[in-house]
């Protein structure tokens, strides 16, 4: 149980997403596989012909099917990765470890050895290759790259589309329709001879040449497969395929370009599909290969493509040094001008960081977003000109967050005088203050000799407080504000509502009651509530309330009180200047039908049946409209009848006959 472990792999096998992940283990001879979810591994005794003590290399093959084992007497074990399958064992000839031991694809193991590298097949094949210098080996999808001082070299087993067609005396149809397209170029008649071979696989025959374009690195062959392809389309529909061609053609060029010695990124077909265009761009990117990596976004016609490209370039641009502020954002602004989703403020938050604040400012002028432009302004400490452009958009959040920054940032001097300048945000400021700083909204008034503001002020003042000497201190202030701006009407409100503040201040010590802040109007309400008709009689007659309010009040006060006798004395005072209508509405709203009755006879003929009938005499309700001969307003109170007063449905359909006859 001591015993180190020589060395382990992992196995992963399936998707992704639902890939099975498990580990072998060797410890000496012991091989053991742990599977996930399990409690206790599994020994494996993988089949050896060969002595050995010790298992010192495992490697598993890509789809995790396979797996390679070396041992110190150097035999190399191929086979499957549940070791129950042996392919081949093969002696190397090597008792040491190897310095990589690695897959091709997973259709062999590559062997290196000080300057030799060895290839071995399923079938115990073995190939030799020795180099002049060092080298290293790395594993890619479907070879291996080998890289040496002077060489970057691919190794890989010869794809089955490429070996279909270029096998010696192949009779495979993409050979035929190569042969075909050849003769063709050549105007000889046995092209059409190869065509009548190929004819009825065409389409087999044309998907295998342009599988095996994708596999090629040497262009001509490329060209002759494509030529090939496109020569045996000419005679089949087959919208498929042809979108298959188009697009591999436009990967080839993508490729070739990218594996051009200058640019030096030699991936294969495979390879690149399963990178992405996406991975395949960055990799450009990041090596500063932009103008390529616009291009071949362009070409590939990608999504966002060019956008993250020139975004990238421009990130760049902005880091060196060696070019002045003005150029370079010119520069930045032309090309990316016609480009969508380009986000300036990125750009401009890059040279920020670079310590090229002048930079920055100007590339932020390119930015149509105010609400990405604004907050690098103010970051970049240009508030004005961040002010500027939040007022220009017209949003108004963005207007008070630039303001709430400047205020904070700038003297109160300093502030002042720069929104001034900006009749929106100096608006919204007031508005800001009038809500939650009224001694800075009244400093604003006072320097600007606003004195209807600042009297506006003192009179809110007056309004927020309880104390009777605060108040009349406020309405002083406030009415000598007015004189200043010389506004009559506004001295003339103050010096009565001071007046009305000392008869407030009075009423409040000799009843007891909070007085002080009402209005006029609940002031005489209060008092008639209090029973003191006398006072509030005159406060009308001083305030010169109206006759109709008045009265609303007194019948509303008096129902309060559930004073109905005064109520009824009250109505015969004299005319009642709001008509009847209020006393009945007064009554109902207590409950008090028998009151109501009082004064129904009294309302005003052309509503008198609609309010019988709110006060739910029906009966008088007909009689009414009986009396004024209205025929729709007998119908009316017909309606409203409850159903179960049987004795008053009669009584109104007998005045609806009468009616009837009379007509």
């Amino acid at each position: 149980a001591n015993e180190p472990i020589s060395c382990w792999c992992v196995i992963s096998s399936g998707l992704r997403s639902s890939a099975v992940i498990g580990f072998l283990v060797c410890r000496d001879k012991e091989v053991y596989r742990c599977q996930l979810g399990e409690s206790r591994p599994l020994l494996l005794r993988p089949e050896f012909n060969n002595p050995y003590t010790q298992v010192i290399t495992m490697v598993p093959s890509q789809n995790g099917r396979h797996v390679a084992l070396f041992t110190d007497s150097g035999i190399l074990w191929i086979g499957s990765s549940d070791l129950k399958n042996k392919y081949c064992e093969i002696d190397t000839g090597y008792i040491k470890q190897p310095k990589e031991l690695v897959w091709c694809g997973s259709q062999a193991i590559i062997g290196h050895w000080d300057d030799t590298m060895c290839i071995y097949g399923f079938n115990g094949t073995v190939i030799t290759y020795p180099y002049d210098g060092p080298f290293h080996i790395i594993p890619e999808i479907d070879c291996v790259r080998i890289i040496s001082e002077m060489t970057h070299e691919l190794l890989q087993k010869v794809p089955v589309e490429v070996e279909k067609i270029f096998r010696i005396n192949s009779t495979a149809p993409g050979s035929y329709l190569v042969e075909a397209s050849k003769q063709f170029q050549k105007r000889s008649h046995r092209a059409d001879e190869y065509i009548r071979l190929v004819k009825p696989d065409l389409a087999a025959a044309v998907q295998n040449c342009i599988d095996a374009a994708a596999f090629e690195f040497n262009t001509d062959v490329q060209k002759m497969l494509i030529r090939a392809a496109q020569f045996g389309k000419g005679f089949i529909m087959d919208p498929i395929l042809t979108d298959h061609y188009v697009k591999t053609c436009r990967w080839l060029r993508v490729l070739n370009a990218v594996r051009d010695p200058r640019v030096a990124i030699p991936l294969t077909f495979l390879q690149v599909q399963n990178l992405g265009e996406r991975i395949l761009l960055d990799r450009l990117i990041w090596r500063r290969l932009h103008c390529l990596a616009g291009h071949i976004a362009s070409y590939l016609q990608l999504k966002d493509g060019q956008t993250r490209v020139l975004s990238h370039w421009a990130c760049y641009k902005v880091t060196q040094p060696h070019l002045d502020n003005e150029s370079a954002a010119r520069e930045i602004g032309e090309k990316l001008r016609n480009i969508p989703g380009i986000s300036y403020s990125t750009i401009a938050m890059k040279a920020a960081e670079k310590g090229r604040k002048a930079l920055a400012i100007k590339i932020l002028e390119y930015e149509t977003q105010s609400k990405l432009q604004v907050p690098l302004l103010l970051a970049l400490g240009e508030g004005p000109t961040a002010l500027l452009k939040a007022t220009a958009s017209g949003d108004t959040d963005l207007v008070y967050t630039v303001l709430l920054h400047l205020k904070e940032k700038m003297g109160k001097h300093e502030f002042e005088l720069c929104i001034r300048s900006f009749p929106l945000a100096h608006s919204l400021y007031i508005k800001y203050c009038a809500t939650h700083n009224r001694e800075a909204l009244r400093k604003v008034y006072v320097q600007e000799d606003e004195f209807g503001g600042q009297a506006a002020t003192h009179v809110r003042d007056a309004m927020d407080h309880a104390n009777p000497g605060s108040v009349e201190a406020s309405l002083i202030s406030a009415r000598e504000c007015y004189k200043k701006g010389k506004n009559d009407l506004g001295v003339s409100i103050c010096e009565e509502a001071r007046k009305l503040c000392k008869q407030q201040s009075s009423l409040q010590e000799t009843y007891g009651e909070s007085f002080v802040g009402l209005s006029l109007h609940d002031t005489v309400k209060k008092l008639l509530e209090l029973g003191e008709v006398k006072l509030a009689d005159k406060l009308r007659s001083e305030y010169k309330i109206p006759d109709r309010r008045y009265w609303w009040l007194r019948i509303l006060t008096l129902a309060e009180k559930k004073d109905w006798d005064e109520l009824e004395r009250f109505s015969k005072s004299k005319k009642s200047p709001v008509g009847y209508e209020p006393f009945v509405d007064a009554c109902l709203k207590y409950g008090k039908q028998d009151e109501a009755l009082k004064y129904l006879p009294k309302c005003r003929d052309d509503i008198k049946v609609k309010y019988y009938v709110k006060a739910e005499f029906y009966e008088e309700a007909a009689q009414v409209a009986f009396e004024q001969k209205d025929e729709s307003a007998l119908f009316f109170v017909q309606n409203k009848c409850p159903t179960r007063e049987s004795n008053k449905h009669a009584k109104i359909m007998a005045l609806l006959e009468q009616l009837t006859n009379k007509k």
